[in-house]
């Protein structure tokens, strides 16, 4: 008899473990980071039946900050398109790419304020200068589009962008460059995956 309520203990935890309390809902388990960045693509085929909420960006954001910068200076700065105003905006101002994010959920505009990443006390560091502003954001809008995959949701980084006019929707300070507009939202097909190099044309062992 003890047998058997031990086994019926095991087996209830079981359960309990591989469901939510919900006997037609499977807890599913977060992907691996080489999952994340294997199922990772520039998605340019948005679904319009789903949307992504305020809050998620913000968890978004949150991974984004932490990034490393110079000397931890975090010049990155993100200006985000939610409303159906401002989404109807920014997807006049990235050129070629305006059909294929038309469903996207969340626009994001990228910035760097300049200055700061590659200078000590007001002086230029070495002869990559505002660059390294360029490369801390770059490193952020990493960090943002792989926790983005983590959390189910699909991305495009767009350097088309008219940058004048996004300056003047989102009254971005004139410190600031604009790096690209992020599409934010779920793939609606499956993109297909671009051949990589070969690790010798990239790599030299000394």
């Amino acid at each position: 008899m003890t047998k058997k309520i031990m086994f019926g203990a095991f087996m209830a935890l079981l359960m309990t473990s591989c469901y939510n309390g919900n006997s037609n809902d499977k807890v599913t388990s977060s992907p691996s980071f080489d999952e994340v960045l294997t199922s990772r693509r520039s998605v340019r085929n948005y679904d319009a039946s789903k949307k992504i909420t305020e809050a998620e960006v913000r968890d978004l954001i949150k991974a984004a900050q932490e990034a490393p910068s110079w000397a931890n200076q975090q010049p990155t700065k993100y200006y985000v398109a939610i409303s159906e105003e401002k989404l109807a905006a920014v997807q006049d101002m990235v050129g070629g790419n305006k059909e294929r994010i038309k469903n996207a959920p969340v626009l994001i505009v990228s910035t760097f304020e300049r200055g700061k990443s590659g200078f000590f006390q007001g002086n230029q560091t070495n002869e990559v200068g505002d660059g390294w502003g360029a490369y801390d954001n770059g490193l952020s809008n990493c960090y943002l589009i792989l926790k983005a995959r983590a959390m189910g949701f699909d991305t495009l980084i767009m350097g088309m962008r008219e940058a004048d006019k996004l300056r003047e929707l989102f009254a971005i300070p004139e410190g600031e460059t604009i790096m690209a507009v992020i599409a934010l939202g779920y793939r609606a097909e499956e993109p297909n995956r671009p051949e990589r190099k070969n690790l010798d044309e990239i790599v030299k062992f000394f």
